[in-house]
C-alpha cells in the first residue's frame, strides 16, 4: 500500500471537511427549527393542521432522499414564479438546494422523534404540574421540553448520524465536500480503494465524535436517574 498517496489523499480530503460541516450543521439546525413546527402542528388538536403534519412527514419519510435532492436542485427552476422572484440567486446555489433538501428531509424524522419524545412524557408529571400552577409555554419550557428531548435524544442521536452520512448525496448535486473531492480524486488517479478508504475513515471520526457528544449531553441530562453512592459501612 502506498502511504504516500494515502498521506496525500487525506490531506487533500481533510481540507473539504469544512465545507461538510457546514452542509451538516446547517441541514441539523434548520432541520431541528421546522421539525419543532411540524410537530407543534401534529399535536396541536387541530385536524387541518395535524393533517398537513401528517402529510408531510409521509411525503419526505416516504420518499428517497437522494430524489428529494433532485428535486430541489433541478426542479425549482423549471417555475417560473422561482425563477424570477428574489429567491432565485439563493436557490441556484448547489450549497443552498442542499442545505434545503436535507434540512426538510431530517425535518419530517425528527418531526415523529419528537413527537414520540412528548408521547414518553407522564400524564401525572403534566397534572402535578398544572396543579400548582404551570400552564402554556411554562409548562412546556420547564416539564414538558426537557423530559420528551430526554426521552428522544438515543433516536435523534441516530437520526444525527444519519445526516452526517447523507451529506455525501450533496456530492451529486456539485457540493464539494468530502465524497465529491473523492470522487473527483478518483477519476484522476483511478485509485478508489485508497481514496475510499481515507473518506470512509473522516466520517468514522466525524461520526464517532458525535456520538460522544450526544453521549455526554444524554450523561449531563440524566444525572437525576443516577443512584447516590452509598456510603461505606464502618
Amino acid at each position: 500500500m502506498d502511504f504516500t498517496f494515502l498521506a496525500s489523499t487525506m490531506v487533500t480530503l481533510l481540507k473539504a471537511v469544512p465545507t461538510t460541516l457546514i452542509l451538516f450543521s446547517l441541514s441539523i439546525f434548520f432541520g431541528g427549527v421546522l421539525a419543532l413546527v411540524i410537530v407543534s402542528m401534529r399535536v396541536s388538536g387541530n385536524p387541518v393542521l395535524s393533517g398537513f403534519a401528517k402529510g408531510y412527514i409521509f411525503v419526505f419519510r416516504g420518499s428517497p432522499l437522494l430524489i428529494q435532492m433532485f428535486l430541489v436542485f433541478y426542479g425549482l427552476g423549471q417555475f417560473g414564479v422561482i425563477r424570477y422572484s428574489f429567491l432565485w440567486p439563493f436557490l441556484r446555489e448547489p450549497m443552498v438546494c442542499a442545505v434545503l433538501s436535507l434540512a426538510l428531509c431530517t425535518a419530517g424524522y425528527t418531526a415523529e422523534i419528537f413527537r414520540g419524545g412528548i408521547r414518553a412524557v407522564s400524564p401525572k408529571e403534566i397534572e402535578a404540574a398544572r396543579s400548582i400552577g404551570m400552564s402554556g409555554f411554562l409548562l412546556v419550557r420547564r416539564i414538558l421540553a426537557p423530559i420528551a428531548f430526554r426521552h428522544a435524544l438515543p433516536a435523534y442521536s441516530t437520526e444525527i448520524v444519519l445526516m452526517m452520512k447523507s451529506t455525501a448525496l450533496a456530492s451529486l448535486v456539485t457540493v464539494w465536500e468530502v465524497t465529491g473531492v473523492a470522487q473527483r480524486l478518483i477519476s484522476q488517479t483511478y485509485r478508489t480503494m485508497e481514496v475510499f478508504l481515507c473518506a470512509a475513515i473522516i466520517y468514522l471520526v466525524l461520526n464517532f465524535i458525535i456520538l460522544q457528544g450526544m453521549a455526554l449531553l444524554e450523561y449531563s441530562l440524566s444525572r437525576h436517574r443516577r443512584a447516590a453512592p452509598q456510603p461505606l459501612k464502618a
